[in-house]
């Protein structure tokens, strides 16, 4: 629903690599109704202002620190951030 309400220029951008309407889409296609609601409630905690991009010290690798405290790794960040 969200994808035929709203334009695609009219998004905003999402802070994933996978987008959080395609990670909530195949959460509840393949876990099911109630599940998809806990990634849908879970991205939309997590995809907001207050993350911290930095550099790993041991690997150089790029990480992203979201507000509540979670780390996520290079592959699992949007690639216009990094």
């Amino acid at each position: 629903m969200y994808w035929r309400l709203i334009p695609a220029k009219k998004r905003k951008a999402c802070i994933f690599k996978v987008s959080c309407s395609n990670y909530v889409f195949k959460e509840t296609k393949s876990n099911g109704f109630l599940l998809g609601i806990k990634a849908l409630k879970y991205r939309f905690q997590n995809c907001r202002q207050g993350f911290e991009i930095f550099e790993n010290p041991i690997d150089g690798s790029k990480q992203l620190m979201l507000p509540k405290g979670q780390v996520l790794k290079e592959e699992e960040i949007a690639v216009r951030l990094l």
